[in-house]
């Protein structure tokens, strides 16, 4: 099966890349995601192995900050079964789960991010779906191109 190639948000005032960079193993599990299509591509789409551009929004600058791998496939995500949990989900059951979570590892933290005006204004990323109009997505697909792009961007 061919690697894929995924872009996934969080606030750094939540989780940040240097929070995933002090995290055992540089690893962590990414929850919260209570989006459907999102929930759909972390459940059945994402692999091990994947390659993962790390995103920074709602901060200042927005920016791609990073790169991380897929270390462990789709699997229940056991907040939404716990009332004191922050993403608690009373809906979802642990026989019938509503969410998914995937587990992801450092790789590289980029010396010089690669912010949200930069994408906008390369050619080679103007149909990135990070930048078409209303995608608000916190998981999505990119492809290998635009993965390489950026990450040769943030190499400049």
């Amino acid at each position: 099966m061919a690697k894929k190639y995924w872009l996934m948000k969080s606030e750094p005032s939540t989780f940040s890349i240097d929070d995933l960079a002090k995290s055992k193993n540089q690893t962590t599990y990414w929850d919260g995601v209570r989006n459907y299509q999102a929930r759909n591509f972390m459940r059945d789409e994402m692999k091990k192995g994947d390659l993962v551009l790390f995103y920074h929004s709602n901060a200042k600058p927005t920016a791609v900050v990073g790169v991380c791998e897929v270390v462990k496939e789709g699997y229940p995500d056991f907040t939404a079964f716990d009332p004191e949990e922050k993403y608690y989900d009373p809906k979802s059951n642990k026989d019938q789960p509503t969410w998914y979570m995937v587990d992801i590892k450092l790789k590289e933290k980029f010396k010089k991010p690669v912010t949200l005006e930069e994408i906008k204004a390369n050619p080679k990323l103007k149909d990135m779906k990070l930048v078409q109009r209303g995608n608000r997505l916190s998981v999505m697909p990119v492809t290998k191109k635009e993965f390489d792009e950026i990450v040769k961007m943030s190499k400049k």
